[in-house]
């Protein structure tokens, strides 16, 4: 309590006003260097940008400038005048260089995922109320009510203020891990490695790499025995032999996909009767869109596992085909011309190699005709492609008096078990 008697009576000194003074030109002089530094680097960072959002205010360049003119301004003011208006703000724009750090990177990294906006937000919540301690001065009151509070594991006691420590520590290691892995593989891996395959590999292992480094420091700056992991890595181990076998096949098997390049993003496949483009290849399941623009999530142990046709690698076409139905009448030659001329008439089917029409069956009904033409590997809307041609098709046999049978049945009436 005393020291919040002090701060409100050095709030109500002579000295508050030159301290506003101050510490408004510490404000104004960061925000100046803010906005000369956010109209050149904006074009070239984007929004993504941690230093810089879509608005001045919304990145980490301007609370982090503040901070440290205003600590700057404090160490000289503190040796002359008591301070009030510092101790207030210094706190104040360190708790938002902490919002601001983990808001932008989480939102680049995670973006539209509310888990994250619920972890944002908490973190948020406890980031102010600490800092509110601090104002007030209650802050080393409550961190050694948090130390006399232990909680055991097994033998092991811990106090709840390092949990605390530890667990805030880890978030603002992983956080930062996050940014420096995002970094890199903005700046150097997207210039440097052009196969979007490898590109992947490498983001993969370089964000989980730096995640595992980044965690054994923050457990080891809160004074966690690393020793004791071992134990953990061999249960770990169990795990993975036992139970987590499918999970731990799909993992390697993404990094096998994604190192020897057999399926790359991009790539038409055609897999247990799913036929589409690959999308995007995870570390533990792969994306693939059909025709109809729906995705579908495989678990990577098949596509290493299971017969994978890559229409891609053959040749830069994909094969569709028709059917269609015409009477016994019909001139054959004539209705195959008709056909692939129909089909020729559509610009999003090759010329070479050409359509054909082919006789494919001698039908109860009807004969049965194939048609068969190539499209470009890039042409997504398979349904619409074929939907052209059908009309194409039926314009061409109604031009050429080329009828389509109908289906008939013959019914006959019983009487007595003896057909009349």
């Amino acid at each position: 309590m005393t020291e919040l008697f002090a701060l409100v009576q050095n709030l109500t000194s002579e000295s508050v006003s030159f301290e506003a003074l101050v510490l408004a030109l510490c404000l104004l002089l960061a925000l100046g260097v803010t906005k000369l530094v956010f109209k050149g680097t904006t074009a070239l960072m984007g929004e993504t940008s941690v230093w810089f959002g879509p608005r001045l205010f919304d990145g980490l360049m301007f609370p982090l400038l503040a901070l440290v003119l205003s600590y700057a301004a404090r160490e000289v003011w503190v040796q002359t005048l008591h301070e009030a208006l510092f101790r207030i703000a210094i706190p104040i724009l360190l708790s938002l260089v902490i919002i601001r750090l983990m808001a932008r990177v989480l939102s680049s990294v995670f973006p539209d995922s509310v888990g994250i906006q619920v972890l944002e937000r908490g973190v948020s919540y406890l980031v102010w109320i600490i800092a509110v301690l601090w104002i007030t001065g209650f802050l080393p009151w409550v961190t050694k009510e948090l130390e006399s509070i232990h909680i055991s594991f097994g033998r092991t006691k811990i106090d709840l203020l390092s949990l605390i420590e530890g667990v805030l520590s880890s978030c603002l290691v992983l956080v930062l891990t996050l940014w420096v892995s995002a970094t890199l593989e903005r700046q150097v891996l997207a210039r440097a490695v052009i196969d979007l395959s490898i590109r992947k590999v490498a983001t993969n292992v370089l964000r989980v790499f730096l995640t595992f480094i980044g965690l054994l420091v923050a457990l080891s700056a809160v004074g966690v025995d690393l020793t004791a992991l071992s134990v953990l890595g061999g249960g770990l181990g169990v795990g993975l032999g036992l139970g987590l076998q499918k999970l731990a096949a799909n993992y390697v098997s993404g990094f096998v996909i994604l190192l020897e390049r057999s399926v790359r993003i991009g790539d038409q496949v055609r897999i247990s009767g799913l036929e589409g483009r690959v999308t995007d290849i995870k570390t533990r399941y792969t994306l693939i869109r059909d025709a109809a623009g729906r995705e579908s999530v495989l678990p990577n142990e098949m596509m290493v596992s299971d017969k994978v046709e890559n229409l891609s690698r053959a040749h830069g076409r994909v094969l569709l085909q028709i059917a269609v139905s015409i009477d016994y009448k019909s001139d054959v030659p004539l209705a195959q011309k008709c056909l692939v001329e129909a089909c020729l008439q559509s610009k999003r089917i090759l010329q070479h190699p050409p359509p054909q029409a082919l006789l494919a069956n001698l039908g109860a009904n009807g004969l049965e005709m194939e048609v068969v033409f190539w499209v470009d590997e890039s042409e997504s809307a398979w349904l619409s492609v074929k939907s052209e041609v059908n009309v194409l098709v039926l314009q061409a046999l109604k031009a050429n008096a080329i009828a389509i049978p109908s289906s008939q049945h013959e019914v006959r009436l019983v009487k007595d078990g003896l057909s009349p």
